[in-house]
């Protein structure tokens, strides 16, 4: 597929219907949030949509599910009811708790499994991602080939003249 075709089948949102994976990468001020959240906003209009920063939604999940299982298994549920969800600033740090790492893989598995979409947006290039998790070099390869399985678009800084 040309990159012109391949622009238009996200812009489109055709990977949502198709249950396909964008993965937004680049430097920080680059667009990659602006880009993830102006495709959820369009994709509201006919799809349900959730948009999260990564390291507070994996936190928040590991809380409840240490708390109150069965609301855990309810946030889960209710994350994988999405057609499209975001992950913003994934990776941003280095992920040091192993169940927020089982908690990454088990949202990012169960929404492949569904044909429901995910966006991740990251600062990070995706062969730097097992330095980010713990080392955990497992952990590591199985999202890298879930988040990076379908659509990965790069956006370049414009330099400054």
């Amino acid at each position: 597929m040309s990159l012109q075709n391949r622009q238009g089948y996200v812009s489109s949102l055709q990977f949502i219907e198709d249950g396909l994976n964008v993965c937004v990468l680049g430097p920080s001020d680059s667009g990659k949030t602006y880009l993830a959240k102006a495709l959820g906003a369009i994709a509201c209009e006919h799809y349900r949509v959730s948009y999260n920063h990564c390291n507070e939604l994996l936190e928040r999940l590991v809380s409840i599910k240490i708390d109150d299982y069965k609301k855990y298994c309810r946030e889960i549920k209710k994350l994988l009811g999405f057609n499209l969800l975001i992950l913003d600033d994934f990776l941003l740090n280095t992920v040091v708790d192993e169940r927020e790492i089982k908690v990454l893989v088990e949202i990012l598995e169960k929404r492949i499994e569904l044909s429901k979409s995910t966006i991740v947006c990251s600062q990070r290039d995706p062969d730097s991602w097992k330095s980010m998790i713990m080392n955990d070099e497992v952990s590591a390869n199985a999202i890298l080939k879930r988040v990076t399985k379908h659509y990965t678009v790069v956006i370049q800084p414009i330099e400054n003249e």
